[in-house]
């Protein structure tokens, strides 16, 4: 009889670690209301652990000031329209696509994520990741879900759809309230944005952070005004 082999379990942090410093993909927790996501510092490692063409465009993870510091002479978005831009990745943590200036001159750790003149960056940071992000400060993200299905929401429902080669980081803060409350809404994907070169925004994607609206124009109104969610 072939033995059963043992039922696979969360990486810690450590492993996590190492495997991006190999390249490879991970999956990482969010906060409640968001999902999980798949990340790595090559892009075609999120896209083979997402089973879809390796060159497929995946989003830059804008976390590190440095990335958002060399992003602002790439961004085709004036003084005003470029504080907006770092407020939505900071402090909205939603997805932004923003236009690119020149971008058959992308640099390499852009071109990934830029397709058709617009480049795809993921703000979602959580402060309990942090030692770990800020070890890396370009990163390539995408959904946590394998071709044709939904996003993982929780790194349990992540370890069953991943094989063993993508570690799935076991969550920094255990017993989430959110997690505990099976009432409370279902999680989703971050909301993406389009920031246009005037400064206008057009609602892209739905998603997490702008279920809560009666309408994309209140969310995105919201949104200009600054004030708090």
């Amino acid at each position: 009889m072939t033995p059963t082999p043992p039922a696979r379990e969360l990486s810690e942090l450590a492993a996590v670690r190492a495997a991006l410093t190999r390249g490879r993909a991970v999956v990482l927790p969010n906060p409640a209301p968001l999902t999980c996501v798949v990340a790595a510092t090559r892009p075609e490692a999120v896209n083979t652990a997402k089973q879809r063409p390796a060159e497929q465009a995946v989003a830059l993870w804008a976390h590190h000031p440095r990335t958002l510091d060399a992003l602002t002479e790439r961004l085709d978005l004036g003084p005003d329209a470029l504080r907006l831009a770092r407020r939505l990745l900071a402090e909205e943590h939603l997805t932004l696509l923003a236009p690119v200036r020149r971008p058959e001159q992308a640099p390499p750790w852009l071109a990934p994520a830029t397709k058709d003149g617009w480049t795809l960056l993921f703000g979602a940071r959580w402060q309990p990741l942090a030692g770990l992000l800020d070890a890396f400060p370009v990163l390539y993200a995408s959904s946590a879900n394998r071709t044709g299905q939904d996003p993982a929401p929780g790194p349990a429902e992540a370890l069953a759809m991943f094989p063993p080669e993508v570690p799935v980081l076991r969550s920094p803060v255990p017993d989430l309230p959110h997690d505990d409350c099976p009432a409370g809404p279902p999680r989703a994907a971050t909301t993406t944005v389009r920031l246009h070169p005037d400064g206008r925004l057009d609602l892209h994607r739905h998603g997490a952070q702008d279920r809560a609206f009666a309408g994309p124009e209140q969310y995105l109104a919201r949104l200009r005004s600054g004030r708090g969610r």
